[in-house]
C-alpha cells in the first residue's frame, strides 16, 4: 500500500470513525491514503507516492540511537529520529513517543549524557552524546545483533524440501 499526496504541507490529520481530515487550513484537491492507525503529522510529498514505511522493530532503536551518536556526535532527538530513517532509506519510521523513552532510559544507564543547546534553527533542544559506558554497550549490542543476524541468515539459506 502507498500514501500519495498531491501537495507538500505539514498538516494535522484527524481520524475519526475511519474518516481522514487535515486541519489548518483549506487544502484543496487530495489523494491521501493512511496506513497508521493513530494521529499523527504527515509531511504530504508533492506529486509522488512514497514507499510506506514500518515502525522500528522492538529493540533495535537503542542500538540505531547509539550507533547515531557514536558516528555522528552529539545530536538532538529529531536529528537522530531523522538519521534512522534516513539511513534506512526511508523505510523506517521513528515515532518520537518511543524514541524520547529510550533516549531517557539510555540516559538513566548511563549510556548517554545529555545537555540543553540551541538546534540549527536558534530554538532550544536537549542534545545527546555517547559516554563510555555507552560505546561498551554499543559494542556488545552490535555483537549480539550481528550473531543474531548470522542465525536468521542460515535459516533463510536452508533449501525447501517437500
Amino acid at each position: 500500500m502507498f500514501q500519495c499526496s498531491v501537495f507538500t504541507a505539514r498538516k494535522r490529520v484527524v481520524r475519526r470513525s475511519g474518516v481522514v481530515k487535515a486541519q489548518h487550513g483549506d487544502v484543496g484537491p487530495t489523494v491521501l491514503l493512511v496506513t497508521h492507525q493513530r494521529c499523527d503529522t504527515f509531511l504530504w510529498e508533492s506529486h509522488r507516492c512514497m514507499r510506506p514505511k514500518i515502525d522500528v522493530w522492538q529493540g533495535t532503536l537503542a542500538l540505531m540511537a547509539l550507533k547515531t551518536l557514536n558516528v555522528l556526535g552529539p545530536q538532538h532527538g529529531y536529528g537522530i529520529a531523522r538519521r534512522v530513517e534516513q539511513t534506512s532509506d526511508n523505510l523506517l519510521s521513528v515515532n518520537h513517543g518511543t524514541l524520547y523513552p529510550v533516549l531517557l532510559k539510555l540516559e538513566q544507564e548511563g549510556a548517554i549524557a545529555s545537555e540543553w543547546g540551541l538546534s540549527e534553527n536558534n530554538r532550544k533542544a536537549k542534545f545527546y552524546s555517547i559516554t563510555r559506558k555507552g560505546r561498551a554497550v554499543l559494542k556488545a549490542e552490535e555483537r549480539s545483533w550481528q550473531q543474531a543476524t548470522e542465525i536468521v541468515n542460515r535459516f533463510l539459506a536452508l533449501g525447501e524440501t517437500r
